[in-house]
């Protein structure tokens, strides 16, 4: 009986052994699977949180508020508000964006119904960019044939002279955060079908938004490539603050010219030529005084007077 006893001990603890080893196993293959899908989720997940608040100042024109809207489908990541006074405090963009859960902010400011200007930053530390916007031409306007999804991802393209000097390296982080929609943002899809370039001529930047074409969706043989969407903009850098919307100058574009500067010119050049024709009449009458014919002996008021 002993014996037999040891046996049956010797038994049960040998199928103990096997049920923990066989819930080891499950315990690990569990884990196994939870690892994979917090994988899974964390690739779905919404970490990049950027937000953009796009807002205008009242007097804005039809082509400019064009211009707004056309940005607004290009960035599914921003958040709108009503026009801002323009003679109140440039300051209060940022408390709008703070209500907003905004950490950047696209302003336009219109001047004299005819001058664009656009603050492009950080909030609340900084650092922001003033630009004067010129050049402008709008989806509706071109009528271009290149067309994208709404909410698509774009792919960022920038000029190497980007990268030479640092004023330009702080445009470049300026313009990824807000044009670079985050990957798993709400509004956006999961899709690449579009590229922005930004191009740096003659001290400028030049801004242009490309449709991809591939090879697989064409029915002709032609390779990859870009047909232009819209809009078209050029932004001139004139200032760098050190923080959002104000601030410390931390680069001045020392060869920028006001709109103003411009008009009086061409003002002062109309009034030269003006000034060039009234003098121009008076030398030419001074000089018919001077250069009078002597009168002529046959004339017919000599002859039958």
């Amino acid at each position: 009986m002993g014996k037999r006893n040891r046996l049956h001990i010797q038994q049960e603890e040998d199928e103990e052994r096997n049920d923990s080893n066989d819930d080891s196993d499950s315990n690990s293959d569990s884990s196994d699977d939870e690892n994979t899908k917090s994988i899974e989720i964390t690739n779905k997940l919404y970490i990049n949180k950027q937000r953009v608040l796009i807002i205008a100042s009242r007097g804005i024109t039809a082509r400019y508020r064009h211009l707004l809207e056309d940005l607004k489908k290009l960035i599914p990541h921003h958040k709108k508000d009503n026009k801002l006074d323009s003679k109140g405090d440039i300051n209060a963009v940022n408390e709008i964006a703070e209500l907003k859960s905004c950490n950047n902010i696209i302003y336009f400011e219109t001047r004299k119904r005819q001058d664009l200007y656009m603050y492009l930053g950080k909030t609340p530390q900084g650092p922001s960019v003033k630009f004067q916007v010129v050049n402008i031409h709008t989806m509706d306007e071109l009528k271009l044939t290149g067309n994208c999804m709404i909410g698509s991802r774009p792919l960022l393209n920038f000029d190497s002279n980007f990268d030479e000097k640092p004023h330009y390296q702080v445009m470049k982080a300026l313009f990824i955060d807000a044009f670079g929609t985050p990957k798993g943002h709400p509004k956006s899809k999961p899709f690449v079908d579009r590229i922005m370039s930004f191009f740096i001529i003659k001290n400028n930047i030049w801004v242009r938004n490309y449709q991809i074409i591939d090879k697989d969706d064409r029915k002709d043989s032609k390779d990859t490539h870009l047909i232009e969407i819209g809009p078209r903009f050029v932004l001139i850098p004139i200032r760098i603050f050190s923080s959002s919307l104000g601030g410390a100058t931390l680069y001045q574009n020392m060869s920028y010219v006001t709109p103003n500067e411009v008009r009086a010119e061409s003002y002062r050049d109309k009034s030269n030529r003006y000034k060039q024709r009234s003098d121009y009449k008076v030398t030419h009458k001074e000089y018919l005084e001077e250069n009078q014919l002597p009168p002529d002996e046959l004339s017919n008021k000599r002859v039958f007077s």
